[in-house]
């Protein structure tokens, strides 16, 4: 198995960087290489799961503490819980592994002899949290729409219903902890008596004996499998912003409840449109004869083309506003306004009629320095 990548260096920032300069590289790092970019690229699909479980460490504060301390073992799913990662790795905690009780540690030294405070492994744990990225189109995000979002998450096992055990077979309590998946032990030292717990190994840490596991999850009593989980999208959402969708992520062990989903959106550019917050912007070509003469100009809008008369002597640069013409306030009420700025075009090509006209407007106007006047026939 090849050496994991630092999750700094997969989302291109320093270790340090600001949860604001996280989720900065993550939306840029994730458009880049989202599989609906690169369809058929399965490089740039391996750099987006590397994307995205860099994201999902980094993004929470206590696995990053944990990942800052202790690299990738801080974050390996049995961390302080009796996990050695198991075939879902990332997914959920597996076995083996030690864990030592500071707490009972330090009230040994100091006099306290120790509670004996350990981690039950067979408490109910909530389900690993799930993210995805979906692209919207510019439009799609303005008024809102309902979108298919594919993704793998962890489910209890459908044959053994989350148990591990064959069809028609119970598992046996460990008698060697009880059923807690722990035993703890006591050595004496200078310092006092020291504490320390560690997963059973009778059983591995899980607290039970299954002597006929299930077949299709191996006695894991957890599968992974892919989901297609449709996605209401606001309207005004933008982009990079997140959809939280509770119970959709990851089942939870030992009937912990679920984990949840959280559908980051990225917005295509659009041909025309560009957006600052609830405005639209959009650049304009005109002529130099529409500017001077003024004119009635049909501006594209997301609502269709709307008629706006533009005053004769229109300068280029100019910028002129369509009220409600813009993107829909996603915690209030009401539209934003579209902006439109006015840009003379000049032609590159004149016939000679189009030069000799030109000529002449420039006598009219008393200035043609610099100009080569040619000779009328």
């Amino acid at each position: 198995m090849s050496e994991k990548k630092d999750f700094y260096e997969a989302l291109g920032i320093k270790k340090g960087a600001s949860e604001e300069e996280i989720k900065k590289a993550f939306r840029q790092q994730a458009k880049k290489y989202h599989p609906d970019v690169n369809p058929g690229n399965t490089r740039a699909e391996a750099r987006f799961k590397e994307i995205n479980e860099a994201y999902e460490i980094l993004s929470d504060p206590d696995k990053k503490s944990r990942y800052d301390q202790f690299g990738h073992a801080g974050v390996d799913p049995g961390f302080g819980a009796g996990g050695g990662g198991g075939p879902f790795r990332g997914g959920f905690g597996g076995f083996g592994g030690m864990d030592f009780d500071l707490g009972d540690i330090f009230g040994s030294i100091f006099g306290g002899g120790g509670g004996g405070r350990t981690q039950n492994r067979n408490a109910p744990r909530k389900g690993e949290r799930v993210r995805a990225v979906l692209t919207v189109t510019f439009e799609e995000a303005a008024f809102g729409c309902e979108k298919d979002v594919s993704i793998q998450r962890i489910e209890s096992c459908d044959d053994c219903a989350g148990s591990g055990c064959k069809k028609g077979t119970t598992a046996e309590k460990c008698a060697g902890c009880g059923g807690s998946g722990v035993v703890t032990t006591q050595q004496r030292t200078p310092f006092g008596v020291m504490q320390s717990s560690a997963d059973c190994p009778k059983c591995n840490g899980r607290g039970k004996i299954i002597h006929q596991p299930c077949d299709k999850c191996r006695g894991l009593g957890m599968v992974r499998r892919n989901r297609t989980i449709k996605v209401n999208i606001p309207a005004g959402i933008d982009d990079g912003q997140t959809i939280s969708l509770r119970g959709q992520g990851s089942s939870g062990i030992n009937g912990g409840e679920a984990g949840d989903l959280f559908v980051t959106v990225a917005i295509s550019r659009h041909e025309q449109f560009k957006r600052e917050g609830t405005s639209v912007l959009l650049s304009m070509p005109i002529s130099f004869v529409q500017a001077a003469l003024g004119a009635e100009l049909e501006v594209p809008t997301l609502d269709g083309k709307v008629k706006y008369s533009i005053p004769a002597g229109t300068q280029t640069g100019t910028m002129f506003r369509l009220k409600n013409k813009g993107i829909q306030n996603l915690r209030g009420s009401g539209r934003g306004d579209q902006y439109v700025t006015v840009n003379i075009t000049v032609p590159t090509t004149l016939k000679n009629e189009q030069k000799e006209l030109l000529m002449q407007f420039a006598e009219f106007d008393g200035d043609t320095s610099g100009l080569k006047k040619k000779k009328r026939k």
